[in-house]
Parts: C-alpha cells; sequence; structure tokens
C-alpha cells in the first residue's frame, strides 16, 4: 500500500484512516482479467481506477487495460497479465511488489461477471467518503495555521470541495437518428427566459436568437471611457430589473456608490450629474419619479460585488454559493485585465488561463459568462477607426475561448461633429455559430445607458 495522496509525509499528526472497500477491488480486478471489456464500460461510466486503495489490484486494471489492445476478442487470463506486471517492476514503473503468477491464479477465480457494476460503485462511494474526509481535515489545518487567509484559503478549500465527487461524462455517443427529434422540436417552439437572457437591445436579441444562452462565454471589448461599464451595467438591469434574472456584477474598477448612482440614473431617467451634485430634490417631478424607480429596483435579482481583488478560484466559489441559493444564470466582470492573474511565466500565458477559466465556468454551472475587457490602442491608429476582433489585448486566448465578441464604438468618441453624434455601434466581429452583425444604438450619457434606436 502507498501513501494515500491526501496525506502530506511531513506531517507529523497520526496518519489519517481512511475509508476502502480491499473485497471489491480483488473482486473488480479478477473479474477484469475474465472480462477485459468491463474496462472501457466502467470507464464511460465514469469509474476511476484511481479509486482503488490497493496498490496490486489497480496495477492488474492498468495491465488489462495495456493487453486488451493485444488480446481482441475474450478473456486475459492471469499469465499475461504476471508477464506484463513484471515487465513494469523491471523498467521501474511500479515501485511496490506486484502479485505473481501463482497469486494471479488464485485472484482469476474470485471474478463475478455480471456485478462489476455493482462492485465499481461500491468503490466509488468508498473514494468519495475518504476524499470528504482528508478534506475536512485539510480545512481544519488551514483554519488553524498561522497563515490562515480568508479570501485564498476559504476559495482553496472550496475548490478541493469540488474535487471530493469527481466530474463524470454525462455524453454518449448516439447516431445522428437520435438528434433529429430534438432539432425539430426547437425549430418550431420559440426560445423563452427559460433558455435565453434578452439582452435589453431588439436587434441583438434577434441576431443572438433571443439573447445570451446557458454556458456561453461572451467577450464586450472597448478602447477606454467608451462606455464598457455602461454597457455591461445595461445587460445586467435587462436581465435582473426587467426579467428577474438572477445575475451577478464583479466590480472591479467601480464601487457601489458609483454603481448605484449610474443604475438609477438609466432607470429612472434621471439625470447622472444631477444625482452627483444633490440636485435631484429641486425637481418634483424627478424626485417622484426616483422613488418610483427605486421601488422598481428594490426585489430585482442582481447582486454587484466591487471587491478590488478578484481571483477566479474566488469567482468561482461565489458563483457556486448564488447557483445553488439564487439560481445564478448572468454573470458579468468589468473588467478582464483587472482580475488577478495566476503565477505564470508570462502575462499572456495568464490571460489564457484566466480566460479558460471563465469558459469552463460558463459551461460548468450551465450559465452565461460576459467579461468586458480593453482593446490596445489599434484602433487609434488606423484612419478607420472600428475596433476588430484583434485589438483585444492578449488577444489570441480571448478570442478562441469566447462563443460571442462584441466590440463597442463611437464614432463622437474621436470626432465630436460626427454625423453620428450620439450613436453607438455593438460590432458582433465573433458568433460561433451564428451571423455576425452591426447593432446600432443610441448613447444616452447623461442617463448613464445605451438604448435601442427604437426607443430614442
Amino acid at each position: 500500500m502507498t501513501t494515500d495522496m491526501w496525506e502530506d509525509p511531513n506531517d507529523d499528526r497520526p496518519a489519517l484512516n481512511l475509508p476502502g472497500d480491499p473485497e471489491a477491488e480483488k473482486i473488480l480486478a479478477a473479474t477484469a482479467m475474465q472480462r477485459p471489456s468491463i474496462v472501457d464500460d466502467l470507464a464511460m461510466q465514469g469509474f476511476d481506477p484511481a479509486d482503488m486503495t490497493d496498490d496490486r489490484y489497480r496495477w492488474i486494471w492498468f495491465a488489462v487495460e495495456e493487453l486488451s489492445t493485444t488480446f481482441k476478442d475474450g478473456e486475459i487470463r492471469y499469465v499475461p497479465v504476471a508477464r506484463q506486471l513484471q515487465a513494469w517492476r523491471a523498467d521501474g514503473r511500479i515501485a511496490s511488489v506486484p502479485l505473481g503468477e501463482a497469486e494471479l491464479r488464485d485472484l482469476y477465480n474470485y471474478a463475478q461477471p455480471g456485478s462489476e457494476g455493482w462492485f465499481a460503485e461500491r468503490i466509488t462511494k468508498k473514494a468519495i467518503a475518504a476524499r470528504l474526509i482528508a478534506h475536512g481535515h485539510s480545512s481544519i489545518a488551514r483554519g488553524n495555521s498561522a497563515a490562515f487567509d480568508p479570501d485564498d484559503d476559504v476559495a482553496a478549500a472550496q475548490a478541493e470541495m469540488d474535487g471530493v465527487v469527481r466530474a463524470t461524462s454525462d455524453s454518449e455517443t448516439t447516431l445522428v437518428a437520435g438528434l433529429l427529434e430534438g432539432v425539430l422540436e426547437r425549430a418550431v417552439t420559440a426560445p423563452s427566459l427559460e433558455d435565453r437572457i434578452p439582452t435589453g437591445f431588439v436587434d441583438l436579441d434577434a441576431l443572438l436568437c433571443g439573447g445570451w444562452a446557458p454556458g456561453q462565454f461572451v467577450v464586450i471589448g472597448a478602447r477606454p471611457a467608451m462606455g464598457k461599464t455602461t454597457v455591461g451595467l445595461g445587460f445586467a438591469r435587462a436581465a435582473a430589473i426587467r426579467n428577474q434574472v438572477p445575475t451577478l456584477f464583479e466590480s472591479l474598477e467601480m464601487g457601489n456608490a458609483e454603481l448605484g448612482n449610474s443604475i438609477m440614473s438609466a432607470e429612472g431617467r434621471i439625470a447622472l450629474h444631477h444625482i452627483k451634485l444633490g440636485i435631484v430634490g429641486d425637481d418634483v417631478d424627478a424626485t417622484k419619479r426616483m422613488a418610483r424607480t427605486a421601488a422598481r429596483i428594490q426585489p430585482a435579482p442582481l447582486y454587484i460585488n466591487d471587491g478590488a481583488l478578484l481571483s477566479t478560484p474566488t469567482l468561482r466559489a461565489r458563483v457556486r454559493n448564488l447557483v445553488r441559493t439564487a439560481g445564478l444564470r448572468l454573470v458579468i466582470i468589468d473588467y478582464l485585465q483587472l482580475m488577478q492573474a495566476p503565477r505564470a511565466e508570462s502575462r499572456q500565458v495568464a490571460v489564457s488561463e484566466m480566460s479558460r477559466n471563465l469558459k469552463l465556468l460558463a459551461k460548468e454551472f450551465d450559465i452565461t459568462v460576459i467579461v468586458l475587457a480593453q482593446l490596445n490602442r489599434g484602433p487609434e491608429q488606423r484612419t478607420e477607426k472600428k475596433p476588430m476582433v484583434s485589438d483585444l489585448r492578449e488577444s489570441g486566448a480571448i478570442e478562441q475561448d469566447a462563443d460571442i465578441v462584441i466590440l463597442l464604438h463611437r464614432e463622437d468618441a474621436y470626432e465630436k461633429e460626427s454625423p453620428r453624434a450620439g450613436e453607438a455601434d455593438l460590432i458582433v466581429g465573433k458568433h460561433r455559430g451564428g451571423p455576425t452583425a452591426t447593432i446600432t444604438t443610441a448613447f444616452q450619457g447623461h442617463y448613464a445607458r445605451f438604448v435601442d434606436m427604437a426607443q430614442t
């Protein structure tokens, strides 16, 4: 038996007595020799041989897996398995002493074909229990440590907790005929709030087949002062305030007071500078409208966090909690370049890892993740100032991971006397599985919002 992966060899505490099921492991190893096909069958069902606690039986499983490529049909008896184990032992791949041929012959009689699924489930349950116990001891050690850090250690403990029950594949190979029924049903059923989140813009909703979809990773790119935060808050307002979709807005740049001002201004059509100057009380109508707007906003499931530090483990922990307690469906991050990057050999590698983790976050929790991002100086150096997807800073990984990339552009930001003053373009530069287009909106900076041209 080797040291358990959860045990620290330098830890002077007593070793954990973790549960296991050696009898089930013994029977499963024997059955694998007699029926090698169970190795692939159980793998498809999510069984992990690493859950076996006895190295001897685990190596038998690996030997059968290796020999299955040679022995195409029928059983693999103990002689080939013994030879494979001895070869690995000679190569130094196996540190412990494997079972010999005589021991494998005796083991072979323990096979129980037809019951392998039940024994595999027994092994998996014991392994989960062992990881849970180990996680508890690890959390106690973190909490008792003099170097305990609430942000890092709690996030790390929550990430470890996610590993207690290993994810299993819920996909399976199917013939194309099995897909057609779903296609026909979707073709005659209009998207609803249950599977789409309205963006707040009619034309953008039409382009995206009803709005944001679960599992999507969306990037909104713009140069500074173009209105990234404003458009991000607009998406949050459309989802949470108008459609009661639980939404998390992570602000790494603006504080709660500024965000509250912007939301009230946009929803109540109250001049933002009047709120900041504290002169709304001079206008009776605006005061009444503000009171009515506040009453309408208050029940909205809009969660806002203005912490200056945000890492992907911390975000993941917060998302998991809100998915469980509030049914979270949309996350908006303002903005990517301000997130805490993981340690990496270069900034580009760190951003690539963050981008990939955000995409995985959207898929794992079946939510939409929208991240705002800065563009480089490319648009300002061109005669045509319109941004392109390649203008995203550290663009390679972000562009690759994103399902949708929308670039924000306002001509009057470069030319004050532009005939398009007051207009803003949402340039859909990438749309995985759909068309791209430019959606024209109206920018109402005094109300801190973008609106449909039809509503102006």
